[in-house]
């Protein structure tokens, strides 16, 4: 069985025997080896390159005259069981990117599309970025970008100064802090261009974005995603295993229904989920009386169900699109929506996904201990 560790599932990137798909081999004295392998599915597309690594690997044994293979199907607990196997592998062996070990990952995420997770994602950006952090903004929708219009940040992307193949994302101040964005909106050449890409080529353009872009120094990175669990939601889970998830649903049980799909989603990808934000909870007039337009409890069902938090409710309120479409976020205004990404934004950065400290850090220690050094030596020196 040790041969086949090298059978590679192209499909899974694992080897066959720590899938569990190699399920056993035995050799008759006339030099027959019979290898008996399960495939996740029957039909499966791939059953010939698998044929093909097993047959070359026995073959090439001493004393083995023919191989002969046969092929059965995991059931579903050894399917699920493979697929979380190389879930974590994927995991493990996550590729290198631009963004900085220090920077908290937050993917903002929901189960259908019309929620509201840009409006949060961009509120939540600049809430976080007025209390003096750089925020990062990658707008990972895209197909539906409209993080630059909403932020209120243009321009085109420009390569780095000396590096051509690095790219510097735009930016914008916020009171002390500053906000870092990059979206497909800025290498377009109108927001009303249509994008008929299909899923690689999505996963691609998400990949550049982590890879060539030359973000600095961050202390969030916020992932404006794509509604559903598809290319680029699996893509992200596998580049940025260290991502954590907000999960964005309205008060409405089917929008709850669908979005517990992306908290399943999280899970299988060994993502932490934060937390739940309820979105467009409640219209409340001028008089004080509150009206759930689109009914009520989706967010706590969506968290109760899911196991973690309910970070706060939004209020419908036509100052977050106003806001939105001039390109100031109501969260840095005044008013109940403002007020209520404010109070998320606080639970965020003093409670929920804190800042991570470096201070007492081996690697900040020996840069301080570098640095004093060069001081003495240029003091010995003069």
């Amino acid at each position: 069985m040790g041969m086949l560790r090298g059978v590679i599932d192209p499909e899974l990137g694992s080897d066959i025997v720590e899938l569990g798909m190699a399920k056993g081999a035995s050799v008759a004295a006339d030099g027959l080896v019979v290898v008996t392998i399960a495939l996740t599915t029957a039909g499966c597309p791939l059953r010939s390159q698998i044929q093909k690594d097993v047959r070359a690997r026995i073959e090439s044994l001493p004393g083995v005259v023919k191989v002969k293979i046969e092929w059965t199907e995991l059931n579903s607990a050894e399917k699920a069981a493979a697929m979380a196997k190389a879930r974590w592998n994927v995991r493990e062996q996550a590729p290198d990117t631009m963004i900085p070990a220090t920077t908290r990952v937050i993917t903002v995420a929901s189960g259908k599309g019309g929620v509201g997770k840009s409006s949060v994602t961009v509120n939540l950006a600049a809430g976080i970025a007025a209390k003096g952090f750089t925020v990062g903004v990658l707008d990972a929708d895209i197909w539906g970008f409209s993080v630059p219009r909403m932020l209120g940040v243009e321009g085109r992307l420009q390569a780095a100064d000396g590096d051509e193949k690095q790219i510097l994302p735009n930016e914008k101040a916020i009171g002390p802090g500053l906000v870092k964005v990059v979206s497909m909106g800025f290498l377009v050449d109108n927001e009303e261009e249509a994008l008929m890409w299909r899923g690689l080529m999505l996963n691609r353009a998400v990949q550049h974005f982590l890879e060539d872009v030359a973000w600095g120094d961050l202390d969030y990175l916020l992932i404006d995603m794509p509604p559903g669990t598809g290319d680029v939601a699996m893509g992200l889970a596998r580049m940025l295993p260290r991502a954590e998830m907000i999960i964005v649903t309205t008060p409405a049980v089917s929008a709850q229904k669908v979005a517990i799909r992306a908290a399943t989603m999280a899970r299988k990808s060994y993502l932490r989920i934060v937390g739940v934000i309820e979105n467009m909870s409640a219209f409340q007039c001028e008089h004080g009386h509150s009206y759930p337009l689109f009914g009520v409890g989706g967010g706590e069902a969506l968290a109760r169900d899911a196991g973690v938090p309910l970070l706060g409710s939004i209020p419908i309120e036509s100052s977050v699109a106003a806001g939105g479409d001039a390109g100031e976020p109501v969260v840095l205004g005044e008013g109940p929506a403002a007020d209520a990404f404010r109070a998320i934004a606080d639970l965020l950065v003093h409670e929920a996904v804190p800042p991570i400290e470096m201070a007492g850090c081996s690697a900040r220690m020996l840069d301080a201990a570098v640095a004093a050094l060069d001081v003495l030596d240029a003091a010995a020196q003069s």
